[in-house]
């Protein structure tokens, strides 16, 4: 991937920072959340990598995992945690260690679950120590069950002087959707989280990405709105098509882009009565966005997002947005198999 600032995101980098800054700055003992949802590639990791980095001060100790991607086993991110330390010096049972770590030689018998999790909690508080700590949990929606138990856990405790920041895709693109979403609500629910949803990049930003790139160049409103259709705004997608086109200049890449086809929208096509902006407030629902998370993503004000959600629970017939999720995922046609 090309080396791209993080353009449109200076807003939840500014809003990371404040949140490390009560952890930090304010002697803060209980975690403080950070829970960053969106689709695949649209730069969570990134973002959680650039807000870490430039953290001041910095973190005492930075405990990072994610989801394996063979067979995720019980605690996978706490075993990811603990791959290459040293934690001879932690007073706990080695036996509990060893497992927790997922080494060969762990013992067979295991500790009963609620036992298991109390220590997994004391492992975590015992690595951060006075802290302040950062924890990383990235591919929450991926993450075995365990897992996912102890970072709900761990957004609770009481003595944990760190910055908890999960970074997910949406629920219904989860391996255990429901599962997936209590965990998140549970961890949106903490007093003070910070709550995030990443969506596209819009065609002002898109452009933004070319000025870098093309030095010194303007790039055309033509090239900026083929390659915001091209990618969908995706900002994965925008850089690897920079990068496989790195020797073409704008107006070459212009000639190479394909001529994108008008998308078709399978909630508008099942029910006409929908606007197009209507279908788009849609999607963000089923995303999980709040009204002020959709006005930011579709450059709309929170009042106008409120007339479209109410327009919508009338036209469906819901009772709730939850409702209003659950009536479009419904009617999206099943993904065809692919084609040998």
């Amino acid at each position: 991937m090309m080396p791209v600032s993080m353009v449109g995101r200076a807003g939840e980098l500014a809003e990371l920072d404040r949140a490390w800054s009560v952890v930090s700055a304010a002697g803060r003992s209980a975690p403080t959340v950070a829970v960053i949802t969106g689709a695949a590639g649209v730069g969570k990791s990134l973002l959680v990598a650039a807000a870490v980095d430039a953290f001041a001060p910095r973190p005492a100790m930075i405990l990072s995992g994610a989801a394996r991607v063979h067979g995720p086993a019980p605690y996978d991110w706490l075993a990811a945690v603990l791959t290459g330390r040293d934690t001879g010096r932690l007073a706990l049972p080695p036996d509990a260690l060893a497992w927790l770590a997922q080494q060969p030689t762990a013992p067979r018998e295991r500790y009963a679950p609620g036992t298991l999790l109390r220590l997994a909690v004391r492992t975590v508080q015992l690595l951060v120590g006075v802290g302040p700590a950062v924890l990383v949990v990235e591919d929450l929606h991926a993450l075995d069950p365990a897992s996912v138990n102890l970072i709900g856990e761990l957004a609770t405790v009481a003595e944990l002087p760190a910055l908890l920041v999960v970074a997910s895709r949406p629920p219904a693109d989860a391996v255990a959707p429901e599962l997936t979403r209590r965990a998140l609500a549970r961890l949106s629910g903490v007093r003070g989280a910070v709550r995030q949803h990443l969506g596209p990049l819009r065609q002002a930003e898109v452009a933004e990405v070319l000025t870098q790139v093309y030095e010194g160049c303007d790039p055309s409103d033509r090239l900026v709105a083929s390659l915001w259709r091209c990618t969908g705004g995706n900002p994965y997608a925008l850089t690897e098509l920079l990068a496989a086109h790195a020797g073409d200049g704008p107006e070459a890449l212009l000639r190479r882009l394909p001529e994108p086809r008008p998308p078709v929208d399978p909630v508008a096509a099942v029910d006409p009565e929908l606007t197009a902006r209507e279908v788009e407030v849609l999607g963000c629902l089923v995303d999980g966005m709040s009204n002020k998370q959709v006005a930011k993503a579709l450059g709309i004000s929170v009042r106008t997002v409120t007339v479209h959600v109410s327009n919508l629970l009338r036209k469906t017939g819901s009772a709730s947005r939850t409702e209003v999720a659950l009536w479009a995922v419904r009617r999206r046609p099943p993904v065809p198999a692919p084609v040998d």
